[in-house]
């Protein structure tokens, strides 16, 4: 689906989409705890109906309604499928693997388009050391594993994805002797790691941090049953603080101010930006004139394409660094951004871990590509408050990986969306 954007403004009040991140990790959570969990506030979107699927794969009873899951979990990984469809999920597949080899049973994991490609090697080198059977083929999916991980020391990158370590995190306590992950470098991403650890906490796990260098995991552990609700998404978040800063006046319902999530650092982002952020009554909300700033990504990969359009747009200089794990998301979000963006005129130049960005005051209208990447379409929708003509993108169905509604939201919202199949 293409659409075509008419300029115009938005304004209104929004209920932010549940937790992407916090989702996956109560569905997994519930599904391995015998008995039943109701996890609340829950959007269907394509990833996540993966990773539902993938548990249900692995004995878990799921039972979807309007907005909440009744799950019945096992107590032990089961095999109900011998094959795990990621779709295009990297949480799904990075959090699946671990816990999947649980069960000393064959399992194929397969997936589809860009997750074919996303490394593993981090998997491979634990298959390799612990003498488990495997089979990929030119690209890391599909994936045949055969045999069982084992309880040992395990040496992880730091500056890898966050991803690993969760679905160790996750299938470790369900072995029969301790554990340990120990990081090798300095650990990014550390948001990341604090939402599993507190989910994993509510759900009966408990693993000793040691300051993010080490995690001390002991085996023979059982998930307990828990009732969970999911609360507003920090990642979404950022397209509509964006918004604000670029004239918009949008109002943001549901957000917690003390959340874990490591994305809730868009605040600090838009307060880089020269911007001026306020959460009263539940009620978060951006404003103010963007100025070029300096963003460290190490932390909010995540954040990457809304900060782009706002940096595109800020009157000055800025400067994306430690950004590298941009380049293998849903697509390179370095290479994809910088080139649409170069298509409206804007000035940006793409570094191997981030980029420079001068801002401009005028941007072109243009038909743009969102790289079957939904951050990137959600991001480029944006430019509607500053383009003086319509505007077109390419493939703008990509938002329903984890936004389904996000056209009608903006809609809703006073956008001018005409759709063509």
């Amino acid at each position: 689906m293409n659409v075509t954007i008419k300029p115009s403004s938005l304004a209104g009040d929004i209920i932010i989409p549940p937790s992407k991140s916090l989702s996956h990790r109560a569905i997994i959570a519930a599904s391995l705890a015998e008995g039943k969990s109701i996890i609340s506030n829950v959007l269907y979107s394509k990833d996540i109906l993966a990773t539902i699927s993938a548990m249900e794969a692995c004995g878990a009873k799921i039972t979807k309604y309007d907005n909440y899951l009744e799950i019945y979990g096992t107590k032990r990984v089961k095999r109900i499928s011998d094959t795990i469809d990621a779709f295009e999920s990297g949480s799904t597949i990075r959090f699946l693997i671990p816990i999947a080899l649980t069960n000393n049973l064959p399992i194929t994991f397969i997936g589809h388009n860009n997750l074919c490609k996303r490394p593993l090697d981090i998997f491979l080198e634990i298959f390799d050391k612990q003498n488990i059977e495997y089979k990929k083929g030119s690209d890391y999916l599909p994936l045949y594993v055969s045999g069982s991980i084992k309880p040992d020391k395990f040496m992880i990158r730091g500056d890898i994805s966050s991803q690993f370590i969760t679905g160790l995190l996750y299938a470790l306590p369900l072995l029969e002797s301790d554990s340990e992950i120990i990081i090798t470098t300095e650990l990014e991403s550390k948001g990341y790691i604090d939402l599993t650890l507190d989910i994993l906490k509510m759900f009966g796990i408990n693993i000793i941090n040691n300051d993010y260098k080490s995690f001390i995991i002991k085996g023979n552990q059982e998930y307990k049953p828990c009732d969970y609700e999911i609360e507003g998404d920090y990642s979404q978040s950022a397209f509509f603080l964006v918004a604000d800063m670029l004239g918009a006046n949008i109002n943001l319902l549901a957000m917690r101010h003390d959340s874990y999530q490591g994305d809730k650092k868009i605040i600090d982002d838009i307060k880089a930006f020269n911007g001026n952020v306020s959460f009263l009554n539940g009620i978060l909300k951006a404003s103010g004139n963007p100025k070029g700033t300096t963003i460290d990504f190490s932390q909010s990969p995540d954040l990457g394409p809304a900060l782009t359009v706002l940096a595109a747009l800020a009157d000055g200089h800025s400067s994306f660094i430690n950004a590298k794990r941009l380049r293998i998301k849903e697509c390179d979000r370095i290479t994809s951004m910088v080139d649409e963006l170069a298509k409206a005129g804007c000035k940006l130049t793409e570094l191997p871990d981030g980029m420079e960005i001068d801002g401009v005051s005028e941007i072109n209208p243009c038909v743009f590509d969102a790289h079957n990447d939904h951050r990137v379409a959600m991001a480029l929708s944006m430019l509607t408050l500053k383009m003086k003509s319509e505007f077109k993108i390419l493939g703008a169905e990509c938002v329903s990986k984890s936004f389904p509604n996000y056209w009608n939201v903006f809609e809703s919202l006073g956008g001018i969306v005409i759709y063509e199949d």
